[in-house]
């Protein structure tokens, strides 16, 4: 429990001291966001707004987590794992993506940075890394990071995919969250804020399934799950970092996080559901992610087919925007929605351990 306590309060420490230097040094270089002409009026005047913010989380997120391993050296506490390093990996690696997205956005001062293709080549390379190396590294109990199982709150054993097919699936699910979440990304201090509310979430699923081990404490209602402490530490680092870079993007902004930021959360997102074994769980964790998606497939494919419009712009926090709600009267309403979500999904996980256990 200490380590996870000093992962998220490292990681807060460095993103809420970093972010600020960032927002000097990035306002020198000129490196501003370039707002949607399309999109609400209210918003031109944050054009110019420093972007690329997400490299305050990722540094918030190595420096909770390696520093949470160093000081747990001092009490015999284990290392870094094989899930918590491929997690960490994947989410560095859409970082990457996102921030090449970011630079040449400032580059080229337009709403346009990679094109399609380049940002799901990038999204592919990540993802099929990750599930390759998701299926190796066995551990206790012949555990690896990922499973070929479908997952709700643990493996559905009938549902089998295969290794080729996993890796496809890790493909799916990372494109899908990190899009997400990108997607939600329009208002200030949106995304964090909710991100916060679901690794908090996570925090508690990953330490009940940890003192819960099959590995540790088997039994009826056990988990087998490789690294269930060590993507805790993960859990909390996010958690901490995305609150420290909150405190200045909250409305109004000083800094976006940019496609560094948004897109690297969103593959951390997927990261956990396939090491955590909670691939369907996540669903209604996230759903407030799920639902900004949605609202856009929903408007793309309903215009297409009719010329009509389901929402007055979509993602759907701009329907409301449009629809004469003040932008912190969306923002708050919307991490309520995401309170509400983790809450709903944390019941089911609790609950299905009840029933496991026959309580």
């Amino acid at each position: 429990m200490r380590q996870i306590l000093f992962a998220a309060g490292i990681a807060l420490a460095v993103s809420i001291l970093l972010t600020p230097v960032l927002i000097k040094a990035f306002s020198r270089q000129g490196f501003g966001q370039e707002i949607r002409v399309e999109g609400p009026a209210s918003h031109q005047s944050k054009r110019g707004t420093p972007t690329m913010g997400g490299v305050a989380i990722l540094a918030g997120l190595w420096a909770g987590y390696w520093g949470s391993h160093l000081i747990g050296i001092g009490y015999n506490a284990d290392g870094p794992s094989a899930s918590g390093l491929l997690v960490l990996g994947l989410t560095t690696a859409l970082g990457g993506v996102g921030f090449l997205d970011d630079f040449i956005k400032i580059r080229k001062q337009r709403n346009l940075g990679l094109n399609k293709t380049a940002k799901l080549v990038g999204q592919l390379i990540a993802a099929v890394a990750f599930g390759i190396l998701a299926l190796q590294f066995r551990g206790a109990n012949d555990l690896t990071p990922g499973s070929e199982h479908l997952s709700y709150v643990r493996d559905i054993a009938t549902v089998t995919m295969g290794s080729v097919v996993f890796v496809a699936f890790c493909y799916l699910l990372v494109s899908a969250w990190s899009n997400a979440v990108n997607l939600t990304d329009g208002l200030d201090g949106l995304a964090a804020g909710s991100m916060s509310l679901v690794l908090g979430a996570y925090v508690i699923i990953t330490f009940w399934q940890y003192r819960n081990a099959c590995e540790t404490s088997p039994g009826k209602g056990c988990y087998d799950v490789r690294d269930p402490l060590d993507l805790a530490l993960i859990c909390a680092a996010g958690a901490g970092a995305c609150i420290g870079f909150l405190w200045w993007n909250a409305a109004p902004a000083k800094i976006f996080m940019g496609d560094t930021g948004s897109l690297a959360l969103g593959g951390m997102l997927a990261g956990l559901s396939i090491t955590t074994r909670t691939e369907l769980l996540m669903v209604v964790i996230g759903a407030l992610f799920v639902a900004e998606a949605a609202s856009v497939v929903i408007q793309v494919a309903v215009f297409r087919s009719s010329r009509r419009r389901v929402f007055r712009m979509a993602p759907f926090h701009h329907h409301f925007e449009l629809a004469g709600w003040a932008e912190t009267t969306v923002i708050i309403r919307f991490w309520l929605l995401a309170a509400i979500a983790s809450a709903i999904g944390l019941a089911l996980f609790y609950s299905e351990y009840l029933a496991a256990i026959g309580g």
